[in-house]
């Protein structure tokens, strides 16, 4: 049993309206998992954004709230909306439309992981999937709504950053010729999800630091994204991905030697980023 679902860091003040979490980053594989999986202990991972907890594990400490899943992306998908169920991997689901997602096996219970690598045997009941999505999906977006509602409470806005990395495979072919490769893509749903203000500022965040940044393309924000950006109500959402290439070997998924170097520019990120909420109105006494 992975329970429970998720982390929380909570500053030791509440200085920032900005919340950090990762959802993909869990790396508790379930025995049951591990028994059903057709994938050897690695192949099950390459859908993992791995380390990435680690990278803005440092958020508290600049005031701001951190939440990081447990359960791993390839058991639960916390980036995808409950209802997208397989019908190709549940059994009992009935198809509805067309959603390419689920058709390409990236459910909300995953078919595959990278590369399209199948991860089961056979099927799931829809009991399992149910099961799976009361232990781990809701559990992991209520706190997340209940973070950006106090954020919303005490600073009068808040700003989540959904934290994912990217494999370096997906940026070729994205830069312009004699461009540099962006290190670092955020999705915004082209201006729906995020103010303008709140991204220039999370984008001069990451540029100062040194990172090379574009925006929406080839990731312009998931569910998450889509689900909690509000800006409208006051409630961002930006969606963070960081090339893998630049902090781990993808291919033995470790930590490379350039890990603390980018861990290290991160943290300046993450202070920088923390600092819009602490420019709103004084927290009130909790």
């Amino acid at each position: 049993m992975l329970k429970p679902a998720f982390e929380v860091f909570y500053p030791q003040s509440n200085q920032s309206c900005v919340v950090f979490a990762s959802p993909h980053s869990g790396r508790h594989y379930p025995a049951s998992l591990l028994r059903a999986t057709v994938l050897d202990d690695k192949a099950i991972r390459s859908s993992e954004d791995a380390f990435v907890d680690q990278l803005f594990e440092s958020a508290p400490q600049f005031g701001a709230s951190f939440l990081k899943a447990r359960a791993p992306r390839a058991f639960v998908d916390l980036n995808r909306s409950s209802d997208e169920l397989d019908p190709a991997l549940i059994v009992g689901v009935r198809r509805r439309g067309h959603n390419p997602r689920v058709a390409s096996g990236l459910g909300v219970i995953p078919r595959v992981v990278a590369n399209g690598r199948a991860i089961y045997r056979g099927k799931l009941s829809i009991l399992e999937a149910n099961q799976r999505l009361a232990d781990y999906w809701h559990p992991y977006h209520e706190m997340l709504q209940s973070l950006l509602d106090r954020a919303v409470t005490h600073h009068g806005q808040a700003v989540l950053i959904d934290c994912h990395s990217m494999p370096h495979e997906a940026l070729q072919g994205i830069a312009r010729t004699g461009a540099k490769c962006p290190e670092v893509v955020l999705g915004d749903r082209f201006g729906a999800a995020a103010a303008g203000d709140v991204v220039d500022r999370v984008e001069m965040a990451f540029r100062d630091a040194g990172f090379a940044v574009t925006r929406n393309a080839p990731f312009a924000g998931a569910y998450v994204t889509q689900a909690y950006g509000r800006p409208s109500r006051g409630q961002h959402a930006v969606q963070v991905e960081i090339d893998r290439a630049i902090y781990m070997d993808e291919k033995q998924i470790k930590p490379s030697e350039h890990f603390a170097d980018v861990q290290r520019a991160l943290r300046s990120v993450i202070a920088e980023i923390a600092q819009i909420g602490q420019e709103r109105r004084p927290l009130a006494a909790e």
